[in-house]
């Protein structure tokens, strides 16, 4: 693989995201959150003990695991199967580069738009507490909350590029994004509850099937941070902070995103290795 091509390819497809204001707009959304959650996290109120930027921290966090997965999906669907069906691959291949170099530079360059501004927005976030207020383990909490959104970020991007890999049209793709957010956001909490209700599940199962939801892993991750005891989920929460302990739980909120997201950026590298480029 030459890096010179795969950094060819991804200043194109940053150029293609500039134009297309997708870096402006995940950007816009980052700091739309930080503005809505500053008003509400310097407030008197406090949430489990915290306030100030800790707590905008925490909010932001929890909007990204509930919003940016959609925002991911929606600006990594199409990649792949876009460039098939407009016959950009046609001209790809006209040219010394091979395939694997165009997916790292697509691969780069939606990390950088995506993740990119969120780290700022993160770091930000933590360099203004040096001016406004001094908060013990602040820089903790910050570092908690961008792994964790890091993490299930890049997991959604995997995923995107996966639909878009084994998609054969630009709709079929935006359908299987949908789908893909609809059941993590939503469906998968409803689903878990209704098999509770009808069956009788140990607590390893119970966790195991809300584990494999990145969204629900992360969420986890970040309850840790605001009571290690998790004792706002219940019996379940219990069982997690004297089994695992808060330490595991992040580890796993951060760690098994992370995996997905690799396993199916793979995936998408492969598909993308062995189907008829021309559509």
């Amino acid at each position: 693989m030459n890096g010179t091509g795969v950094w060819a390819f991804a200043r194109l497809e940053l150029a293609e995201s500039l134009r297309s204001k997708w870096a402006a707009l995940a950007t816009v959304l980052y700091l739309s959150m930080v503005a809505a959650f500053v008003w509400l996290g310097l407030r008197e109120s406090t949430v489990l003990g915290f306030t100030g930027l800790s707590r905008v921290l925490l909010n932001v966090a929890n909007a990204v695991i509930v919003v940016f997965p959609l925002v991911v999906l929606v600006g990594t669907h199409s990649a792949i199967v876009r460039a098939k069906t407009s016959g950009f691959f046609e001209l790809m291949l006209t040219q010394p580069a091979r395939r694997v170099e165009w997916f790292m530079g697509l691969l780069l360059a939606r990390v950088a738009v995506l993740i990119g501004p969120l780290v700022l927005v993160m770091l930000g976030t933590g360099a203004a507490a040096l001016f406004i207020e001094e908060e013990p383990g602040l820089a903790a909490v910050a570092a908690r909350c961008m792994a964790i959104t890091v993490s299930l970020v890049f997991s959604f991007i995997g995923v995107g590029l996966w639909v878009s890999s084994r998609a054969r049209t630009v709709e079929r793709a935006m359908v299987w994004a949908l789908v893909a957010w609809v059941v993590t956001a939503a469906l998968h909490d409803v689903l878990l509850i209704a098999l509770l209700l009808r069956t009788t599940l140990p607590p390893e199962v119970v966790f195991l099937l809300a584990a494999l939801n990145p969204s629900e892993a992360a969420r986890v991750g970040l309850l840790t941070s605001v009571d290690p005891e998790l004792s706002s989920l219940g019996p379940v929460g219990f069982w997690l902070a004297n089994t695992l302990g808060p330490s595991v739980a992040l580890a796993l909120a951060v760690g098994w995103p992370a995996l997905l997201g690799l396993l199916a950026t793979w995936r998408a590298g492969r598909n993308l290795a062995t189907a008829d480029l021309v559509a």
